[in-house]
């Protein structure tokens, strides 16, 4: 199955307690793809300004990746600037221009219109409604989001979770959607809202699936690293893979222990993503070493 991955590319400038980088390709769009294109045919939506280094397009297109759907605008591009903390899991954002996300309405090039699998890797609720009503051929969709979404589109939020088949939000987004400490209860009441299934993202400790049926339930850890250089973008890696997967098995529905060897998958991505800036570590990563790290992962999960 070929994937379309719909969200933001971005220009990041980031901080950590060693080092300080500039100039980054960043944005949930370029993430996701770049993880996605592992397993299935990749295509990117997404705009980007005057500003943004041509050597990241050739990047994303070094990997297989597809960025026909990738609009130029006149304008500047998405930025954000952020420095992590000592713990490299609390940061501090010091910078976030939309730039050319302002106006932007996603329009998908016609070389896209047999895509089969949808990830709507987290923006706007609309620009998400936007995609999702031009795939018209699409089987099977999944869905990002964060907390700004939440506090401002809501309405927009819950009529997308009503035409997805996958909600992936991270603990304290399902916290503040659902007004619950619980988890569980907060994957339960997502559920209730439209998605056929919900994985809630909670860090270093893993995620959570949730399925119909009340003993469908399943929680996986994330693979432990020595150290992490960079965590950003870790989230849009991991549910690149997810989707990636899902479209490499050539399944339009799922089951629920397809979804749980997704998350395995989408766990390992992410691991990967934390050992280096940007996408540097899956640019030099193949397919030798996914294997090898996933078969670490399983042996690491079994009783």
């Amino acid at each position: 199955m070929k994937v379309i991955v719909a969200g933001t590319v971005a220009i990041d400038d980031v901080k950590t307690p060693k080092v300080e980088r500039t100039g980054l390709m960043g944005g949930s769009a370029a993430y996701a793809a770049m993880s996605c294109s592992f397993f299935a045919k990749t295509r990117i939506v997404g705009i980007i300004g005057k500003d943004f280094p041509k050597e990241h397009i050739t990047t994303l297109e070094n990997s297989g990746i597809c960025t026909e759907g990738i609009e130029r605008s006149e304008g500047d591009s998405f930025y954000w600037s952020g420095e992590y903390h000592e713990n490299m899991d609390d940061r501090t954002t010091h910078d976030v221009a939309i730039n050319v996300l302002e106006a932007y309405e996603p329009k998908l090039p016609e070389s896209y219109s047999d895509t089969e699998l949808i990830l709507l890797a987290n923006m706007s609720p609309r620009n998400q409604l936007d995609v999702l009503n031009q795939c018209s051929s699409a089987k099977y969709s999944i869905a990002d989001t964060m907390d700004i979404w939440i506090n401002h589109e809501r309405d927009e939020l819950i009529e997308l979770l009503g035409k997805i088949d996958l909600l992936v939000i991270n603990e304290s987004e399902a916290q503040l959607f659902m007004e619950t400490r619980n988890l569980v209860s907060a994957g339960k009441k997502l559920m209730s809202l439209g998605p056929k299934n919900v994985i809630i993202k909670t860090g270093e400790h893993g995620s959570m699936l949730f399925g119909k049926n009340e003993n469908e339930f399943f929680r996986l850890g994330a693979y432990p690293l020595e150290e992490v250089e960079d965590p950003t973008g870790a989230g849009d890696c991991f549910v690149g893979g997810i989707a990636g997967f899902i479209a490499s098995q050539n399944q339009k529905s799922p089951s629920f222990n397809d979804l749980k060897s997704a998350i395995a998958r989408g766990t390992v991505m992410a691991s990967f993503n934390c050992e280096s800036f940007s996408v540097e570590g899956l640019s030099s990563l193949d397919s030798n070493k996914i294997s090898e790290r996933l078969n670490q992962l399983l042996s690491y999960t079994q009783i």
